[in-house]
């Protein structure tokens, strides 16, 4: 009976630490947005492409972890995570203040600046003067969105938009006179549409990326932060950089 009463112990320890085993040792699942071109969209064929799913793919092969790539839409991508619809986000999601009381990041993997993007020719500067009376638009829920809402509320029409792909929309037809975005994103639209540029340089306000995590994932942290510090050492991370951007975004 005592050997019986050992043995059943032992089996729950086992059950339970097998519960308790983090998610980097489990099959992983990954959320991306899906129409954040080129971090994340979709293809013809429905498949999701871009930096961020590179990365995403590169991170597992370096964890030999099997991972399932999944797509949400921006706004509910933290409650997700939080509800445990999938492990990781990696999604170019800015490292705040606000959104680390909810979730941990990992060490940086790209650095970021905002940008305005008008059409060619209109003039536009994002002074005070040059913005009173227009109307700006933003990805809803960003650092962009934000700043437009600190800075340029009292001067400007404020839009924004569920997903950054529909704000480039309503700057191509015309129903904004400027876009404030992240700069790599802009800088790779702007390449693709001759007929706008960037306005009035770089905002210094310099951001960095992470991947995020639930707070209590420490373990899954730990080996995203190497596998990230492993690519960048083997030339892996360079290599899915080059093929997006001319130049080092890290």
């Amino acid at each position: 009976m005592i050997r019986k009463i050992a043995q059943f112990a032992a089996t729950a320890m086992v059950g339970a630490a097998l519960f308790s085993v983090p998610a980097a040792a489990r099959d992983l699942r990954i959320a991306t947005e899906g129409a954040y071109p080129p971090f994340n969209s979709k293809n013809a064929k429905g498949e999701l492409v871009g930096f961020d799913v590179d990365l995403a793919k590169a991170i597992c092969a370096h964890m030999k972890a099997k991972c399932t790539l999944v797509a949400q839409d921006w706004d509910g991508i933290i409650p997700g995570l939080l509800a445990k619809k999938y492990d990781l986000i990696v999604a170019s999601m800015s490292i705040t203040e606000e959104r680390k009381k909810k979730v941990a990041f990992s060490t940086p993997y790209y650095s970021n600046y905002l940008q305005f993007v008008a059409k060619k020719g209109s003039g536009f500067k994002p002074t005070a003067e040059g913005i009173k009376g227009k109307t700006l638009g933003a990805q809803r829920a960003t650092v962009s969105s934000q700043y437009l809402e600190d800075n340029y509320r009292k001067v400007a029409k404020i839009k924004v938009y569920d997903k950054q792909t529909a704000a480039w929309l309503d700057l191509k037809a015309g129903r904004v006179d400027a876009i404030l975005s992240d700069l790599l994103p802009s800088y790779d639209w702007v390449e693709k549409n001759k007929g706008f540029e960037m306005a009035g340089g770089q905002i210094s306000n310099e951001d960095k990326i992470g991947i995020a995590a639930r707070k209590e994932d420490t373990a899954l942290l730990d080996k995203v932060n190497a596998a990230i510090l492993a690519l960048r050492k083997n030339g892996t991370y360079a290599k899915i950089n080059a093929k997006y951007f001319p130049f080092d975004i890290y």
